[in-house]
């Protein structure tokens, strides 16, 4: 069986701006750099499962909401 990879979009940066939390504040609360928030939010790094869970814990959001599979 052959599964597709498809594609990891993401609105965290509209729910970090919303939340009124800078790119650093999250850095430091889910434990990577700045500059991972920045590439997850351009879309130019797909974050693990655990760093998506964290993600989505801080907000109190599903992750679901956060990064949206599309196929």
């Amino acid at each position: 069986m052959t599964v597709s990879r498809g594609n990891i979009k993401t609105v965290l940066k509209g729910i970090r701006s919303e939340s009124s939390v800078t790119q650093e504040q999250l850095a430091d609360a889910v434990g990577v750099s700045r500059q991972t928030i920045i590439s997850i939010e351009k879309g130019n790094y797909t974050p693990s499962v655990l760093l998506a869970l964290r993600i989505a814990m801080h907000f109190d959001t599903p992750v679901e909401k956060i990064f949206i599979y599309e196929k």
